[in-house]
């Protein structure tokens, strides 16, 4: 397929992917997009996650876990991705407008307490990837989350990123924690403004992944790890260099800036990973229990990975 028929393939699809082909690939005018966007929370898989919200306003009964397992059942058959703190990331992802969840906010503010140390759920805890996502789903439904915003430059390590195991004495950051934090500060931003000290930690993060091409150590410029060249959807919480270069095009967007240099070795390394037949696969399934699957087998044509390396692509290549 040519990059037509790649988008016409793309824009056979659910809502909560296709306003996105719209408004990144297709160049359908806003209106057309948003129209589409309007439809994800009442057709396809924003309007069945929605019906799987409980009463309480949570889903499967608790904050980042099920209600019904605990960290030792899932040792084996990988996290489970249905409870709350990923439905709410699903739903914004797919741009599902905040006024669909009603007083989702309210309700988890009076029932949702996290499984460390039963904290109050808009509080956060102390993991960086959960804060993350819980800064960006509570600027999204409007929650006051000055708190968990002032936590990521008080967090912040020295060598510029964050790492999940600061709690166990790390003070080196991790690919993987650099990046969501930055996506959920990004994300607040976006929706609130942001501030002056919450920029500037973002930046210190960005310089941190920059200064490494996306994909290297410092020290001697080797690989970080296989992670970086596989691509999934969803990405979840782990890293790739098309996850960290999708940021940063978001990054870039918002404030209206050209694409760093050095993310070449990067966009090189998306380049060559497309399938003869103009896709991009999904290489791999992350194992856990879902509400139900939004995309293609492992190795198979992946639409919503196409999706996202194609705008990057084409991003970089306009301002060329």
């Amino acid at each position: 397929m040519d990059d037509e028929e790649v988008v016409e393939w793309l824009l056979d699809s659910d809502p909560a992917l296709r306003w996105q082909v719209e408004r990144d690939l297709s160049g359908a005018p806003e209106e057309t997009w948003r129209a589409t966007r309007s439809r994800v929370a009442t057709q396809g898989h924003g309007a069945e996650l929605l019906a799987r919200q409980d009463p309480d306003g949570q889903w499967a009964g608790g904050a980042y876990f099920p209600a019904d397992v605990t960290e030792a059942d899932f040792a084996d058959d990988g996290q489970p991705w249905t409870a709350t703190t990923w439905s709410l990331f699903s739903l914004r992802d797919w741009g599902v407008e905040p006024e669909a969840l009603g007083d989702t906010a309210e309700r988890l503010a009076r029932n949702s307490r996290w499984e460390y140390e039963n904290l109050p759920y808009w509080d956060g805890e102390v993991d960086v990837c959960i804060n993350a996502l819980t800064l960006a789903n509570g600027a999204w439904l409007g929650v006051d989350v000055t708190r968990i915003a002032s936590w990521f430059p008080e967090h912040q390590l020295d060598d510029g990123g964050w790492n999940c195991e600061w709690v166990q004495g790390s003070r080196r950051s991790s690919f993987h924690s650099t990046l969501n934090a930055l996506k959920g500060l990004l994300d607040h931003e976006r929706i609130t403004g942001g501030s002056d000290e919450l920029r500037a930690a973002r930046r210190r993060g960005e310089e941190y992944l920059l200064e490494r091409g996306l994909m290297h150590r410092l020290s001697d410029g080797e690989a970080v790890g296989p992670f970086v060249a596989r691509f999934t959807h969803p990405p979840r919480h782990v890293y790739s260099a098309l996850n960290a270069a999708d940021y940063f095009r978001d990054a870039s967007l918002l404030a209206g800036s050209a694409p760093d240099p050095r993310l070449a070795g990067a966009v090189d390394l998306i380049a060559s990973r497309r399938r003869p037949d103009g896709t991009w696969a999904r290489d791999y399934v992350l194992p856990g229990r879902v509400w139900f699957d939004v995309d293609g087998p492992a190795g198979e044509p992946s639409k919503w990975v196409t999706l996202s390396a194609l705008r990057v692509l084409r991003w970089w290549e306009s301002a060329l």
